[in-house]
């Protein structure tokens, strides 16, 4: 863990905060599609409905608060300041918003000119984020883990794009391409060389930090990053070749390297020095389970035939990596990172009029978070019955995921609130207009 943050190199906290609003909003989007589409939906991971709310939960959600935590990470953990973070993220925000929305109706539609104009977009976005952070990256030393795998998280993050971006274009301009193939390496980069080299980098410093726990150890922060980006890149070439053998032991190899960082997680938060575990820590502890059960289940359907000819086990896989995984971490962070946020904007603002911020506490209030943090995982828990039971639970899950995400939108915007009144109370302190 770096021995120093830079909390003065922060960027405008309107650069990151878009992120995180926008982020919910697509989320709902897949519970009205799920309500919408129906059991016959979940047949497979290839129906239309099945690869828009895909999307709409990887690149919507997790992918817009990816982006919006990294302008915050760069500069204060790497030193790394991007030139005009505020435009930087007005550009990639709309970029990705918009593109995600055209790839949804494109999954939804077929439609060639949807795919086409998220090809653009999605590739335009991420083309202007890798481009910056990679500018604001130069240059600079590696001395610590974080730093190391904010730079491999950014090489995972350009090949997951560009595998997405050349089967949007195969699509939508009609090519020959394996696309059955490229869809299952653009998963692998984008769970593991993309969104688990990032939340391990991210969990190296806000884990100890938030959740007073030891920290990992020295051989794991110095391996892991590497290991996997190398992992996944190894697999790619054997999947590529169809060499057999290379590609089952390759795969294990990428599985257990994810697994290897939840277990570890784990075993660092039971060290935690926190007499009572907080909302984050509880969605930390689900998704490092539900990350380990996803791996468990993928080893299990590569080596039981029973296990692999069961129809449903992908679909269960995904919703464990997802949304059981993926969005239960994105939530304990944000409800760690907004308030932190939120506090230190208002901490600067108010030192000329002596006007002390919020206590974080009460930027979001703990009961509010509790309660959305449980209908999250009601969510889904939903959502696991609805793969395995469709026709009973598939509106359950809907509605469920509509209403954690409402809860967590509104609970976002209940900190904006408290940070717009306290910004006023400031104002009239020191006299401003």
């Amino acid at each position: 863990m770096p021995a120093l943050l830079s909390f003065d190199q922060s960027p405008p906290l309107a650069a990151s905060l878009r992120f995180f609003l926008t982020a919910p909003l697509f989320a709902i989007l897949a519970g009205i599609l799920l309500l919408w589409s129906g059991p016959d939906s979940l047949a497979s991971r290839w129906t239309p409905a099945v690869l828009a709310l895909t999307h709409l939960i990887a690149a919507g959600f997790m992918l817009q608060v990816m982006l919006g935590a990294m302008l915050q990470i760069l500069p204060v953990v790497a030193g790394a300041n991007m030139a005009r973070p505020l435009r930087v993220a007005t550009l990639v925000h709309g970029a990705i918003t918009f593109g995600v929305l055209f790839l949804g109706a494109a999954f939804l539609t077929f439609s060639p000119a949807l795919f086409k104009l998220a090809a653009i977009l999605l590739g335009a976005g991420i083309s202007i984020f890798v481009a910056s952070a990679a500018s604001a990256l130069y240059g600079i030393a590696s001395p610590s883990p974080t730093i190391q795998g904010l730079k491999h998280a950014l090489a995972g993050l350009t090949v997951t794009v560009g595998l997405g971006v050349a089967m949007s274009v195969s699509l939508g301009w009609s090519l020959d391409s394996p696309l059955l193939q490229l869809a299952d390496i653009h998963l692998g980069w984008g769970f593991v060389a993309w969104g688990a080299v990032l939340l391990a980098a991210v969990a190296y410093v806000v884990v100890p930090m938030f959740q007073i726990t030891p920290a990992y150890p020295d051989w794991f922060e110095r391996s892991f990053s590497l290991s996997a980006l190398a992992a996944v890149a190894l697999w790619t070439i054997a999947e590529w070749l169809q060499l057999d053998i290379a590609m089952a032991l390759l795969g294990t190899v990428v599985v257990a390297l994810a697994v290897l960082f939840a277990i570890v997680t784990l075993d660092i938060q039971r060290r935690s020095k926190r007499a009572r575990f907080d909302a984050s820590q509880h969605c930390w502890r689900v998704a490092m389970l539900s990350a380990s059960a996803a791996g468990a289940l993928w080893l299990a359907a590569s080596t039981l035939t029973a296990v692999g000819e069961w129809p449903a086990w992908p679909l269960l896989c995904g919703v464990l990596a997802l949304c059981g995984g993926f969005m239960s971490v994105i939530i304990g962070m944000l409800y760690k990172i907004v308030p932190f946020l939120i506090w230190l904007h208002l901490q600067n603002q108010g030192q000329q009029g002596r006007v002390p911020a919020p206590n974080m506490k009460k930027i979001i209030a703990t009961r509010d978070m509790d309660r959305q943090m449980l209908a999250h995982f009601a969510a889904c828990a939903l959502l696991l019955l609805a793969v395995c039971w469709p026709v009973a639970f598939v509106y359950p899950a809907g509605i469920a995921l509509i209403v954690a995400n409402g809860w967590l939108l509104l609970n976002l915007m209940s900190a904006l609130a408290v940070h717009r009144a306290h910004l006023k109370k400031i104002k009239q302190v020191v006299g401003a207009p």
